[in-house]
């Protein structure tokens, strides 16, 4: 463009060199620019240029943009673009897994398991301690029993310790001390056990004169007895005799955790056996000491250092091998070696120098309890400390009662009990369990209260184990859960009511029937009872579809098995261990669904190959494979599957099986036949044709060593 151009526009020629020059010269002032070009110059009024200030060249923003970089709103927007954030990655997973709620946590010591001891005048500030609840909480349950509560160092009685325990949700264990009481030396408890026919109620009637093995059914022992037997000394024992099968096991560790000696009978002829091992560890963890007595000495197959050598082997440290525990050869048929076991118990007794506590409440454990018609409950118990008296109110587990009688072994009533005697007692209002302790109590109110306090821990217990049984099995169908459909094998429930003679052998019958669960039938326990069969027990297991099993009771009346029979509810009575494990593991094997296997019931070798030509509504051309039955049986209802070099070559159903021209549905081994596999005609000769079948496969009932259980 010409300068005389630019000239007649109105721009000036210095305008022109300051915006094409590098660098602008001195003098210059800044240039406004506009949209519409340049419309303020130099030298104009509307430029508001001074030629004090240097000129600054903005090509790249306009007017506005130049004032709103110099506010604040600039200045952010300027920093936000220079400030770049790092993009964070986020990784997915690989596989998308459902969603699995945790599962609920176990405390290893929650407050029901916790066991606290107490004792006689302990302190409200020493029970919160053991508890591990507020002082306050415990005053304002001991208002609630009737109890003041001014101070929390003022002494409480035992009882009233152990129902504040209780109301707070733990489990009691009563110490008791013996200072200022009168001890005196007391016989020792001594008790008899061992395998199943190894001869410990024979070696205890040797000892007393009597013959009590030959009134036991089947000649072994099934109850938990207790007598006294005045040896030749002069000195008594007190004996306990536990049954030796297997099912007994809760007996013979009640009989272990009351005793002071346990005698472990060993048969010569027979050796070291499971219960053997059993009663050895019962021993052992009542951590009481042990004289061994190897009964049959006389028998022909007799050999006692075997015997040795195996009790040694489990780690019985025997006086020949350097140990502690005595070594008696006996024998209760010949009565050989009885003052040499007397002298061996007596020893050991004198050793342990047994005293007890004569004078104030007594303490007794119960061994057995039974139902009898005409006087109620009757508790069979040893007194271990103290004096047992008549008309005292005693708690029995969770019942009470008011004693209205005591007996001893052969019958005879008795005002008072003293320690290590077997006693029979009578008057409690319902039937304790085998095991429990007796407590000796002020007055019947208390004697209410803590049957009541007891009652109701026992419920909470019974469903913590629910809860806890519901949270396992809970557990487990989910784990199942995961496993195909077809590998989990079908289970049923069989319920089962219990009726016994007396408490412990309802307990012993329970618990040998429940370790007969398998993978395919639970035994379900829904009532156990002490007494005959009644009528309520036959609506019950009408109710519920429950089988009624009676162990050494009377033969119900004949208007209850008639009830039964058109109720189609099967009674099982039985006197015998042995026989009902039996029955009942028989009965549990029939109503087991079983599980169904393919397994080969016949084997056929292709001979020759016929082929037939049928309409063309038949499949026209057929092949026929000539056949001869090598093994098993060939039926026509069958799956049959076509082998070649060992391969499955094809697997079908059977079209047609002939023998002679004739249409058969089985044919035996060494039988030729004519097969015809439906679709499959790579037949050749010199090809293995196996007939398959479905079997269903029971469990079995195995009974070895005393034990039974059911294998599947």
């Amino acid at each position: 463009m010409a300068w005389r151009e630019i000239r007649n526009k109105g721009i000036h020629p210095k305008v022109l060199r300051a915006l094409t020059s590098a660098t602008l010269g001195k003098g210059v002032q800044p240039l406004s620019v506009s949209g519409r070009g340049i419309p303020a110059f130099l030298g104009t009024e509307d430029s508001g240029v001074s030629a004090r200030q240097n000129f600054i060249r903005r090509f790249h923003a306009t007017h506005e943009l130049y004032k709103i970089k110099k506010t604040d709103q600039g200045k952010e927007f300027a920093t936000r673009l220079t400030r770049v954030k790092p993009v964070k990655k986020v990784r997915k997973p690989p596989v998308e897994a459902r969603y699995v709620p945790p599962k609920p946590k176990k405390t290893s010591a929650s407050i029901a398991n916790r066991i606290v001891e107490i004792f006689e005048g302990m302190t409200i500030s020493e029970l919160a301690q053991r508890t591990s609840q507020p002082i306050s909480t415990l005053q304002e349950i001991l208002v609630n029993v009737g109890e003041k509560a001014d101070s929390e160092f003022d002494p409480i009685s035992i009882d009233v310790a152990e129902l504040v325990a209780m109301e707070v949700g733990v489990n009691v264990k009563r110490r008791h001390s013996d200072e200022g009481a009168d001890v005196k030396p007391r016989p020792p408890v001594v008790t008899v056990m061992g395998h199943v026919d190894h001869g410990k109620t024979s070696l205890l009637d040797a000892l007393r004169q009597t013959s009590v093995a030959a009134r036991e059914a089947g000649g072994i022992t099934q109850h938990l007895g207790a007598f006294v037997v005045e040896m030749q000394s002069g000195a008594s024992i007190t004996f306990l005799d536990t049954p030796g099968h297997a099912a007994f096991s809760a007996m013979r560790a009640r009989g272990a955790a009351v005793t002071d000696i346990v005698v472990l009978v060993v048969a010569a002829d027979d050796g070291v056996m499971p219960q053997t091992l059993e009663a050895m560890n019962h021993a052992r963890a009542a951590k009481v000491p042990i004289v061994v007595a190897i009964n049959k000495c006389d028998k022909p197959a007799a050999d006692p250092e075997r015997v040795k050598t195996q009790l040694g082997s489990e780690g019985l440290p025997l006086e020949d091998m350097g140990g502690d525990v005595q070594v008696v050869e006996v024998s209760a048929v010949s009565k050989i070696g009885l003052d040499k076991l007397e002298e061996a118990l007596l020893l050991q007794s004198e050793l342990m120098d047994l005293k007890s506590r004569v004078d104030g409440p007594a303490q007794a454990y119960v061994v057995e309890a039974r139902l009898d018609r005409g006087r109620g409950p009757l508790v069979t118990a040893i007194v271990k400390a103290g004096t047992l008296v008549s008309g005292q109110h005693v708690v029995v587990g969770a019942e009470w009662g008011r004693i209205r009688a005591i007996r001893n072994m052969l019958g005879k009533t008795m005002d008072m009990a003293k320690p290590a005697m077997p006693i029979e007692i009578e008057g409690l209002k319902g039937l304790p369990m085998a095991g429990d302790d007796i407590v000796v109590v002020d007055s019947e109110d208390r004697a209410r209260m803590l049957s009541s306090a007891r009652t109701k821990k026992k419920k909470q217990d019974r469903l913590h184990k629910i809860e806890e049984g519901r949270i396992d099995a809970r557990d487990e169908e989910e784990g199942e859960g995961e496993e195909e459909d077809d590998e989990k094998p079908q289970r049923i429930d069989l319920p089962i009511i219990v009726k016994g003679d007396v408490q412990g052998t309802v307990q012993a019958v329970t618990d040998a029937l429940m370790n007969l669960n398998s993978a395919q039938v639970t035994v379900d326990i829904v009532h156990v009872g002490v007494g005959p069969i009644s009528q309520s027990d036959v609506d019950l297991a009408q109710a519920c579809g429950a089988c009624i099993v009676g162990f050494s009771i009377p033969k119900p009346p004949s208007s209850i098995t008639v009830a039964a029979a058109r109720a189609h509810i099967e009674i099982k009575m039985h006197r015998v261990i042995y026989h009902l494990l039996e029955d009942i593991g028989n009965y549990i094997v029939a109503k087991a669904p079983g599980t169904f296997e393919t397994r080969v019931a016949g084997e056929a070798e292709v001979l020759n190959i016929f082929e037939i030509k049928r309409g063309k509504t038949k499949g026209g051309e057929v092949k026929i494979a000539g056949c001869k039955v090598i093994d098993g049986l060939v039926t026509k209802s069958s799956i049959l599957r076509l082998l070649r070099s060992g391969e499955i070559i094809f697997e079908g159903s059977c079209d047609s099986l002939k023998r002679e021209k004739q249409d058969v549905e089985t044919v035996g081994k060494g039988t030729e036949c004519g097969v015809v596999i439906c679709g499959c005609d790579a037949v050749q000769i010199g090809d293995v044709i196996q007939c398959m079948e479905q079997v269903n496969i029971k469990p079995k009932f195995v009974s070895s060593s005393g034990s039974v259980r059911i294998e599947c």
